[in-house]
């Protein structure tokens, strides 16, 4: 009977062992990083793909570091990453990679451009950007028939992704309200209805409202929209009412209240002529409070201490379209003057404004009204009018923009196009690594990567782009940070970025040795 017993007590113990071995061997394996399964499984499904990026240093895109892998595509998804050791693996194109970084290839948040008039975009390729956004600051095709144009859209030979937002200002268009202040509860079913048939084809509604007509639209008005955008699950991308310092907080209120029904996005943050990083982190810490209450709240900015418009923006609100702009020379022309010459002065002078359209493209506003002799708030009333040139603004603080620069919760956007006057449409995601990585440090590379690629699409809701990860569609770029060059200046803004190497966009070449394909790759996408 003891013998019994001891058998029995030793059959325990072996067994109580033997669980404890399990368990920790099931811990060791939930414990062991997925990337090192990738790297020694062979994917046996796999025997052949058209492009092998082999030996990079892989960014992928979420701000980790970087780890040294391949990266496999097939059609337009990557289909694995790490290390195939199949012998009979069939591979179209190696792209070797030694020495560069592979990363997702860049999203920006807030573009400009016609797909039908410029579709390569070359400019965003040339600085890293595989996707754009498009239909911003309230102004998107003014058609119809928006899938149609969309789907005209997508027969282009079209350089990168294009991702489309609904204008609010050409919703009023559209529906015939135009700048009118008070609509009718008609009028408001109207916009609703038309927005509603067009976020099945986009991905968001876009304000702009510092510029007619979206400007005169009430807030009531924003919220019912909000309303509609928020039960389709999209987003709502704002051109503020007011950057100015003294109103940037109120007109971020103001779009944090849209944001009981929708995510909302300001586009490129600024505070015009505020200063310091003091008053940066102000406006920051209102950000981030009205994020603690639950509201989806987001930002973007561009790199650039200078903006770029329309002169409209130093008009006053009933000056802004012809017919008003006609109304006020006759009836209220000091006012006019008094108003423009105040908003200018206020705007850091004349001398801060760079003029960017012809004849007067390369002259600031001071030397443009000094050509004709005169007071530059005559020049613009007897010369140009509101409508009557684009131009850089140097208004923006430096220590104050770098500040929202470096925090987590702001993207990047270029607010550029390929044809206008500034150089954040050929520059900014270059010299975002130029700069503010390499030269500054003021941002580590995976976070200046994380923030250009799955953040955008993170705000975006923008699916399978963004991470490099197995599955993703593969929009990516292989590049050298110590080779980013943005040359385009306020001269010359038109120089095209230099030391992306490769570009490739849904699986394709489309950029090699800063050679763009004649054949080119990009999409329109459609939310899903």
């Amino acid at each position: 009977m003891k013998s019994y017993k001891s058998i029995h007590l030793v059959f325990i113990i072996f067994i109580m062992i033997s669980c404890y071995s399990c368990k920790n061997d099931k811990t060791k394996m939930e414990k062991e990083p997925q990337s090192e399964k990738q790297e020694t499984v062979v994917e046996p499904k796999i025997d052949s793909v058209g492009i092998a990026i082999i030996n990079g240093n892989i960014l992928d895109g979420t701000g980790k570091k970087a780890y040294q892998s391949n990266i496999y595509i097939k059609g337009d998804s990557i289909v694995y990453i790490g290390n195939l050791i199949n012998p009979k693996l069939k591979i179209g194109k190696t792209i070797d990679a030694k020495g560069s970084f592979v990363s997702p290839g860049f999203i920006d948040l807030h573009a400009h451009g016609n797909p039908l008039n410029t579709p390569d975009f070359e400019n965003f390729l040339a600085m890293g950007v595989t996707t754009i956004v498009l239909g911003q600051d309230g102004s998107s095709a003014n058609v119809k028939d928006l899938k149609s144009y969309l789907d005209q859209v997508n027969t282009q030979n079209l350089g990168v992704n294009i991702v489309e937002f609904v204008g609010h200002g050409t919703l009023r268009n559209l529906a015939g309200i135009g700048v009118k202040s008070k609509i009718t509860e008609t009028e408001l079913e109207k916009l609703k209805t038309i927005l509603k048939e067009r976020l099945k084809h986009t991905f968001g509604l876009s304000t702009g409202l510092e510029y007619a007509p979206g400007l005169y639209a009430e807030e009531s008005e924003l919220v019912a929209l909000s309303e509609v955008v928020g039960k389709e699950g999209k987003l709502i991308m704002s051109h503020m009412r007011n950057e100015d310092d003294e109103a940037v907080i109120e007109s971020i209120k103001e779009l944090s209240r849209q944001g009981k029904y929708a995510k909302v996005h300001i586009s490129h943050l600024k505070s015009v002529y505020g200063k310091g990083a003091t008053r940066a982190i102000e406006i920051l810490d209102t950000i981030k409070e009205i994020r603690k209450s639950g509201i989806q709240l987001t930002a973007d900015m561009y790199p650039y201490m200078a903006s770029y418009t329309g002169i409209g923006i130093v008009f006053p609100d009933w000056s802004k379209t012809p017919q008003q702009f006609a109304i006020a020379k006759k009836t209220r022309r000091k006012e006019l003057e008094d108003f423009i010459k105040n908003k200018v002065n206020l705007r850091n002078g004349p001398e801060a404004t760079l003029l960017g359209s012809s004849p007067y493209t390369g002259m600031t506003l001071a030397e443009a009204a000094a050509s004709k002799n005169k007071p530059f708030e005559k020049f613009l009333i007897e010369d140009l009018g509101p409508q009557g040139s684009s131009g850089a603004y140097f208004v923006m603080n430096k220590e104050l923009q770098e500040t929202f620069l470096k925090d987590p919760i702001v993207g990047i956007c270029s607010d550029g196009s390929k044809t206008g006057h500034h150089p954040r449409g050929h520059g900014t995601f270059a010299k975002i690594i130029e700069t503010y990585v390499v030269k500054d440090s003021l941002l580590s590379l995976e976070e200046a990567v994380r923030k250009m690629t799955s953040y955008a699409a993170e705000i975006l809701q923008l699916k399978n782009r963004g991470t490099l990860t197995i599955g993703n569609k593969a929009d990516i770029i292989i590049f050298d940070p110590k080779n980013i060059k943005a040359p385009a200046d306020y001269v010359n803004p038109h120089q095209l970025a230099t030391g992306f190497e490769k570009v490739l966009v849904n699986g394709k070449l489309v950029r090699d040795n800063e050679q763009l394909a004649s054949s080119l790759n990009g999409k329109v996408l459609l939310p899903k």
